[in-house]
């Protein structure tokens, strides 16, 4: 019985890190080029936070810059009822160039972020695999420099969200306002 549940144990563990190792990373991505400011304009997920607060989300500003050690700080500000909050995370920086670790201090989850595609200075497809204690959920995110995509560009998205296991349903291009937007430099 023991060696069963190792066993299943095993094959679970095995099972996400071939999941993780399934995702692409941008080919020669250079961080520094990734830095600046962003628009999300496109957020997928299969966890239970997203389909509970999808119909409140709006478009938010986010700000990347590098650290002194290689890592990145990620600060997005978004609307939150009359309010604009800004959350700050600390993406470790890995052997592997365009993928990133992060653990939530709230959450206790950990994060493993890689930089699918980008062209630096339009769009970044950015997907997450998410773990914690109570399970795992996947997360797409679509940044662009302007407020708005081409259609190409949210075509894109939407075929690799679905190619990640997501739904229709887990698949959300957000809505633009101009609340937050001015509060990130």
């Amino acid at each position: 019985m023991q060696a069963t549940l190792l066993g299943i144990l095993g094959l679970a563990l095995l099972g996400i890190l071939h999941a993780q190792d399934s995702i692409p990373v941008q080919a020669d991505f250079q961080q520094d080029k990734l830095t600046g400011k962003w628009y999300s304009i496109g957020l997928a997920s299969n966890s239970n936070w997203f389909k509970e607060k999808r119909h409140l989300m709006k478009m938010c500003t986010t700000i990347i810059s590098t650290t002194a050690e290689g890592n990145l700080e990620v600060a997005s500000t978004y609307p939150k009822g009359d309010q604009c909050v800004t959350r700050n995370s600390l993406y470790t920086k890995t052997e592997q160039p365009g993928r990133f670790s992060y653990t939530s201090p709230r959450w206790g989850s950990n994060h493993n972020i890689h930089v699918v595609e980008t062209n630096y200075d339009e769009y970044a497809l950015v997907a997450t695999q998410i773990s914690k204690s109570t399970g795992s959920s996947t997360m797409v995110l679509l940044y662009s420099r302007t407020k708005e995509l081409s259609p190409e560009r949210l075509e894109r998205f939407t075929q690799f969200s679905r190619e990640q296991g997501l739904t229709d349903d887990e698949i959300l291009i957000l809505p633009q306002t101009d609340k937050c937007m001015a509060d990130a430099a």
